[in-house]
């Protein structure tokens, strides 16, 4: 599986997630939006490529400090979530780390 793809469609799941049931939002709002396409781009250009660890894992932080906290945000919340929402997903991300 592709390292990179799998990665952008787990943080978009999360970000629609925490847009939709935490915010109340039947779209993504513009900042939900803003954080997606910007997760996008980081992955595209992570250095690590299809050797990628996860973004916890990692010992460079290519994000600028106001999205990775905006991430890790999405991330505390929609994270536990996910097994209700979509729990194959879920389990794979699990057991992937």
């Amino acid at each position: 599986m592709d390292r990179i793809k799998y990665e952008k469609r787990i943080v978009e799941k999360m970000i629609r997630l925490y847009c939709r049931k935490k915010e109340k939002n039947r779209e993504l709002c513009s900042n939900c939006s803003q954080l997606l396409e910007y997760a996008h781009q980081r992955l595209d250009h992570c250095r690590y490529g299809q050797e990628k660890p996860s973004c916890r894992q990692c010992t460079t932080h290519c994000y600028k400090r106001d999205m990775r906290e905006a991430v890790r945000e999405v991330m505390r919340w929609a994270g536990p979530r996910m097994i209700l929402y979509h729990p194959i997903d879920a389990i794979i991300h699990i057991f992937s780390k």
